[in-house]
């Protein structure tokens, strides 16, 4: 019995060590589990960790960059608004309260500085009153030093950044009464340079390095400005000063013009007179020269004859000199009535060629005429334009050698017809082309002392064509002959 009691009471001591030993390892499982449990909670955390960092960057990164495009959009109007001034003074007043605290400050100065008086001279004063800007403006030119090195190193100071050199930042916050700031040179390409400082009270503020970038680009803004403003003011005054000096000159040219008009009239009025009083006389020469040649008043020795005859030529040059005296002082003073009138070019010329085709043919000299079907009518005074090519011509004539050629062409543009008649004469000098149509003028050379002249034909053709409203002009070589050259109206 005892031992069966025993046997019993080991069958229990054995039946709870077995559960002992299972609760055992299901203690262990359990740890084991509670580590994996305790491991992935710790890489979670972790993790969760990781995300809010990122967030919180990403939602400063986002702050940065709305801040940066509102400043850009500020930037924006800042530009238009002093794009619409050109005055110096006025381009700082376009910085406005409402602007400047768009950027994310509340103060702000701008100087620049005056190279004559030496010192900076204050522009811009936001969120200053007039003691506190004028404290500063003193105590900024009592440290000018500091801010002529900034400028001419072109960098930005700032309550993150100061340059080697510069001021301390607690000075610069006790002046200004700020928390953060920036001060930026303003540096245009001409003219006196200087710095725009702005700056905040708002101790949660910090400075960024975007905020940097848009006061630099707003000081570049006001360079531009500046220079803008500074080049106009230059070109109007250049402007203002030239039209002075036009306007003066202008007046010299004027009063010269009406004495040579003055001039020209005397002259005028003198040639016509004295040409009227020449006439008398040349004319009682002649005639009496006619009478005594003709024998009417007795026989007249051989002898005698030929001085007549010289005589009777002499007075006949003398008349046509008289004549064209008479008729370029006519046209001058515009007395000389034309009769315009629609007149086929090509029998006007032919015509001419006929008066002159036993010169042309005793020189053995070859004649042409070369108007197209589209240049064949022109609005001229039949009577002068006559007169115009007989002169042209008979003066090729003269300085054309023997079997040369002498041409009259045409050709029409723009309802203008324009006439050449060129010779393959001597040619004409350079310096003396300008000359030739001035009265009285003739080209100093031999060809010209043996053949005779006025120096009046090609004076009274330019009239001539100036009446019309033509022009006339000579392209020439020496040794290559001559073109003179005349416009007309088409009719």
């Amino acid at each position: 019995m005892l031992n069966f009691i025993f046997f019993i009471i080991c069958l229990i001591i054995a039946g709870m060590g077995i559960a002992l030993l299972l609760k055992m390892q299901r203690l262990k499982d359990l740890e084991k589990r509670t580590a994996g449990l305790n491991t992935s909670l710790e890489e979670m955390d972790e993790q969760a960790k990781l995300i809010i960092r990122t967030d919180i960057e990403l939602n400063k990164t986002q702050e940065e960059l709305d801040k940066k495009i509102a400043g850009l959009s500020t930037l924006q109007k800042l530009s238009r608004e002093m794009s619409t001034t050109l005055e110096e003074n006025q381009i700082f007043k376009k910085i406005g309260n409402e602007y400047l605290e768009d950027l994310g400050f509340e103060k702000s100065s701008a100087f620049l500085w005056n190279s004559l008086a030496r010192e900076f001279h204050q522009y811009l004063n936001i969120g200053y009153s007039e003691g506190e800007s004028l404290k500063i403006k003193n105590t900024v030119n009592s440290d000018k030093d500091y801010y002529l090195d900034l400028m001419r190193a072109g960098k930005t100071a700032s309550s993150v950044f100061i340059p080697e050199g510069f001021l301390p930042k607690n000075n610069i916050c006790r002046l200004f009464q700020v928390n953060e700031f920036i001060i930026c040179p303003i540096i245009p390409q001409e003219g006196n340079q200087g710095f725009i400082f702005v700056g905040t009270q708002n101790i949660e503020t910090r400075i960024t390095e975007g905020e940097q970038e848009i006061i630099t680009i707003l000081a570049n803004q006001i360079s531009q400005a500046l220079d803008n403003a500074r080049l106009f003011e230059k070109t109007w005054r250049s402007q203002q000063e030239l039209e002075i000096k036009v306007e003066e000159r202008t007046r010299q040219l004027t009063e010269a013009l009406d004495k040579v008009k003055i001039i020209s009239k005397r002259k005028s009025d003198f040639i016509s007179s004295v040409s009227h009083e020449l006439r008398t006389p040349l004319t009682s020469i002649k005639g009496y020269a006619a009478i005594l040649l003709a024998g009417k008043l007795g026989a007249v020795p051989d002898e005698i004859k030929e001085r007549l005859a010289k005589i009777n030529r002499h007075s006949d040059e003398l008349v046509h000199m008289v004549n064209d005296l008479l008729d370029i002082a006519r046209i001058e003073s515009g007395k000389v009535n034309m009769n315009i009138e629609a007149l086929e070019l090509r029998p006007i010329a032919e015509k001419v060629g006929d008066m002159l085709s036993e010169q042309f043919k005793t020189k053995n000299i070859t004649f042409s005429i070369n108007i197209p079907a589209d240049c064949k009518k022109i609005m001229a005074d039949r009577g002068q334009i006559e007169r115009v090519l007989i002169n042209l011509l008979g003066n090729a004539l003269k300085f054309t050698p023997e079997k040369g050629a002498i041409s009259v062409k045409a050709a029409c543009s723009n309802k203008i017809i324009q006439v050449d008649i060129t010779d393959t004469g001597f040619g004409i000098p350079e310096e003396a082309q300008e000359k030739i149509f001035e009265e009285f003028y003739r080209v100093d050379n031999t060809i010209n002392q043996e053949v005779k002249g006025t120096g009046l034909g090609l004076t009274l053709v330019k009239h001539i064509i100036e009446a019309h409203g033509g022009k006339i002009w000579v392209k020439s070589k020496i040794g290559e002959g001559s073109t003179f050259s005349f416009t007309l109206n088409c009719a």
